[in-house]
């Protein structure tokens, strides 16, 4: 099991992939624990004295300017969340739902968030005994925080609602007492700074930024097998060309495809007497392609990866002065701008590999067999692969609008502007899915192809890629039961089979 300390350095997109596929024990640096004990008591002080601070003593959102009796605070806080509990829809996988929540944790270690020790502990015990809360998937718009999922998660901390333990769903009191555990009574400040947080907007984009790192990984893979399978030149992946544009990502998947077709003797076949004189786009341009791709997909995670380690509840405490100062870092806007890229990657990805199986199925554009079988008109080979790959393509362009530019005003328009980022990041699962099976259709295709260049080979590397693919489905000599070896060769792609194929390129290598 993976042991995530948190406290000392930020969390690496390494670690947050570990949480994702769990499970994972969690504990806190001595000097965490400090901070959130200096926290605690820094609200506990303001309560003492009388102020009035917003999330402490006062009212929620518009109802800001209303203050609270003491003897009403934590009546004030266990009111929130359950109010705050109307999320819709299918509940957030296993994965998704115990990032989210180590994510709540490294944001209250900070202190400045004012939650005492017991109640972070109880969330670190549900943590580390796998009982994750059901949250709806649905009902956040990305500020102020991910206030509903937070809601139904902290529904559980405090005794109510359900969670799954053990692959039972129990109702919280008895899936917290499964480790030992007891409802939380909520102190002042506590329901707020776990309601208020990009925790879910950001686990969500994070599952969609691996699910796309994976994709990616076995798009160069087949890329490159299609390349071979073509009979394609590796001239337009020379260095030389790609230095002269000095784009860094343009440059590394330029480097990673000459390093993939190295000692192909199907490419060392036809250096000297080809034909051709440029292929297409969809071979040719993808350094730039992809290049640009993995650009944006390393901005994303970068930003990413600083939401993990950002504290993003309101208001907050600053432990060293003891002020609480209202803000709005519960606003996902970055979160909403990484998932709306990554978006746009996945549609890319989709789009260059269902291309080049175009090329591989079309016996006008290539030298193989019509629809890459033999016999073709009795077989009608991979023709409805490719008509899949398209479907699939269309469907990732329809759901890939950018979902930041539609804000909604809400909560009587107090909070006027929001970002949109959860259902943006949440669509990402779907779409990254669909490209999977798309690239799986072309790694297909592509092995395909290669068949009919034996007995030459690929190179080393591509040999092992054709290998992970053939585990996929033997070779198509006739018409079969075609839908298995989509499922198993998408899965492939989905279970990071080809994430070696990346080699170093990856945001989370």
């Amino acid at each position: 099991m993976t042991q995530i300390t948190i406290g000392q350095d930020p969390l690496t997109l390494a670690q947050l992939r570990a949480v994702l596929n769990g499970p994972v024990t969690v504990s806190l640096t001595d000097a965490a624990w400090a901070n959130v004990e200096k926290g605690a008591a820094t609200v506990a002080a303001i309560v003492d004295e009388g102020r009035t601070v917003y999330g402490v003593n006062t009212g929620f959102g518009l109802l800001a300017n209303t203050s609270i009796a003491a003897e009403d605070l934590e009546t004030l806080q266990k009111n929130l969340v359950l109010s705050h509990a109307c999320g819709v829809g299918e509940p957030l996988n296993e994965d998704t739902t115990r990032l989210l929540m180590v994510l709540k944790i490294a944001s209250l270690s900070k202190g400045a968030s004012g939650v005492r020790r017991h109640t972070l502990e109880t969330l670190i015990g549900m943590v580390n005994a796998e009982i994750l809360p059901l949250i709806p998937s649905k009902g956040s718009v990305g500020a102020s925080g991910d206030l509903a999922p937070l809601a139904h998660m902290s529904c559980v901390l405090i005794g109510v609602g359900e969670a799954r333990y053990q692959g039972q769903v129990l109702d919280a009191v008895s899936a917290l007492a499964k480790a030992g555990l007891k409802p939380v009574i909520l102190g002042p400040k506590e329901g707020l700074a776990l309601l208020n947080g990009t925790q879910c907007s950001t686990a969500l984009a994070l599952t969609g930024l691996f699910a796309a790192e994976d994709v990616f990984a076995a798009a160069i893979a087949a890329g490159g097998l299609s390349v071979d399978a073509l009979l394609g030149s590796d001239a337009p992946f020379d260095h030389r060309i790609h230095a002269l544009r000095g784009q860094p990502g343009q440059i590394d998947v330029a480097r990673r495809l000459r390093e993939l077709l190295s000692g192909s003797a199907i490419r060392d076949s036809h250096r000297h007497d080809c034909a051709k004189v440029q292929d297409p786009y969809s071979l040719r341009c993808q350094p730039q392609v992809m290049g640009a791709t993995l650009d944006v997909l390393r901005n994303a995670a970068a930003m990413l990866e600083r939401e993990a380690n950002a504290v993003t509840d309101n208001p907050l405490v600053f432990i060293e002065d003891g002020d609480v100062i209202s803000g709005g870092n519960f606003h996902a806007e970055p979160v909403a701008y990484a998932a709306d890229q990554i978006a746009m990657v996945l549609c890319e990805i989709g789009n260059i590999s269902e291309r080049r199986t175009s090329i591989l199925v079309d016996p006008k554009m290539t030298d193989l067999p019509a629809f890459l079988v033999k016999d073709s008109g009795v077989n009608s080979g991979f023709m409805i692969a490719q008509v899949t790959a398209a479907a699939l393509v269309a469907e990732n362009r329809m759901v890939a609008h950018p979902c930041v530019i539609d804000t909604v005003p809400t909560s009587a328009n107090q909070e006027d502007h929001v970002s949109m980022a959860t259902h943006g990041a949440r669509r990402l699962l779907d779409m990254a899915a669909n490209t999977a099976a798309v690239v799986g259709i072309e790694l297909l295709a592509a092995a395909q192809g290669i068949e009919f260049r034996r007995p030459l080979t690929s190179s080393p590397e591509l040999e092992q890629a054709y290998a992970i693919v053939r585990e996929a489905g033997v070779a198509y000599t006739e018409d079969r039961y075609f839908a298995p070896d989509i499922a198993r060769a998408t899965e492939g792609v989905r279970a990071g089979r080809y994430r070696a194929f990346a080699g170093d390129l990856l945001p989370s290598a």
